[in-house]
């Protein structure tokens, strides 16, 4: 059962200072320099100093762009400017005011799926109140999808997909939208390793063992989101499909999205998302030409037969050493998600 939490964050005390002093303080804590250690990512190091790393991931990218490799590696040993959460400033002039006593609750939720570190989803907004997202990452089950070899252990696409699927959800469900993870393991949750274990548990929704055959296998989620979609007739709903493409060793390739030929919406839904991917990597990477495209591919089983418009979404390349990057980094993950949600904002808001 999901349950409402408060977090309580208290403010420490602001002494006596002219508030001119107050301003130049404030203005020196939102750029505290941190020295990366090796081994650090955006997340961890964000998580080090007490920021939460989801909601100023960002604003950290922004802030270091010059000072990172591919625009989301950190260099062990430089240093990196951490954003400052909205606290609080009190202007005092005459006299000495302790704020230590003040505090403010942030209320969440917690989705034991997302496992025991992620589980608490704070709200952001409403942007998406009154949507409907299914979620599905490819294979799964008896089928892990794409292989590779990495550092002499194999890694499998549906582990990745996965993962990038619930930090998506957790990006949607914050702004406020009803999300069905449809592929589901209550066991591995959001992970922060490189190289995630491979495992055969996974379910499809709510608790349905996954066919071994193929086309079983996709005609069973078809059918769970077709019953989910008849049953919210008349709201609006989108389905999102995740997975990790496998092609020769040598081809890297950016993220590419199809949609039905037929589906207006579901053409505007890859659009946006495109669109965004567009304009982060030319601000992220300015040297760099982003060469992913949305296009129909109405071939595709889940695009063919599922009812609501739909985004297919290929990653990269799980055989491709720059693409593994790409997958295998959490913050390079949690940044695929990011975006994506921010496409989806785009794509509802317009």
């Amino acid at each position: 059962m999901n349950r409402f939490l408060s977090i309580t964050l208290f403010y420490r005390p602001l002494f006596l200072i002219p508030f001119m002093m107050v301003n130049m303080m404030a203005a020196q804590d939102t750029l505290t320099t941190v020295v990366a250690k090796k081994g650090d990512g955006i997340l961890s190091l964000l998580r080090k100093q007490g920021v939460d790393p989801y909601d100023h991931y960002d604003d950290f990218i922004a802030m270091n762009v010059d000072n990172l490799r591919d625009s989301v590696h950190l260099y062990a040993g430089r240093k990196y400017l951490i954003p400052t959460p909205g606290a609080e400033v009190v202007e005092v002039v005459e006299e000495l005011e302790d704020t230590s006593k003040k505090v403010k609750k942030v209320e969440g939720t917690e989705y034991a799926i997302f496992g025991k570190k992620h589980s608490l989803v704070v709200n952001k907004s409403n942007r998406l109140n009154n949507t409907v997202y299914y979620l599905v990452s490819g294979h799964g089950g008896p089928d892990p999808g794409a292989m590779a070899n990495y550092g002499g252990k194999m890694i499998a696409e549906d582990e990745y997909a996965y993962d990038i699927t619930l930090r998506l959800a957790k990006e949607l469900i914050s702004h406020g939208a009803m999300v069905y993870i449809i592929i589901r393991d209550e066991n591995d949750g959001i992970r922060d390793e490189r190289v995630l274990e491979i495992d055969r548990d996974e379910v499809a929704y709510p608790n349905k063992i996954i066919p071994l055959n193929q086309l079983n296998r996709l005609k069973q989620r078809v059918d769970i989101v077709n019953n989910l979609y008849k049953e919210h007739k008349g709201k609006y709903q989108r389905l999102i499909v995740t997975h990790v493409d496998s092609r020769s060793i040598g081809q890297n390739i950016d993220v590419f999205f199809y949609h039905h030929e037929k589906s207006k919406n579901g053409r505007k839904l890859s659009e946006s998302i495109h669109t965004t991917f567009q304009k982060k990597y030319e601000k992220f990477q300015p040297n760099r030409v982003y060469s992913g495209t949305f296009e129909d591919r109405s071939s595709l089983y889940m695009v063919k037969k599922t009812h609501p418009a739909m985004t297919f979404i290929e990653i990269g390349n799980i055989r491709n050493k720059k693409d593994q990057r790409r997958i295998l980094d959490p913050d390079n993950r949690q940044a695929l998600a990011k975006w994506i949600s921010e496409g989806v904002l785009l794509d509802y808001e317009k």
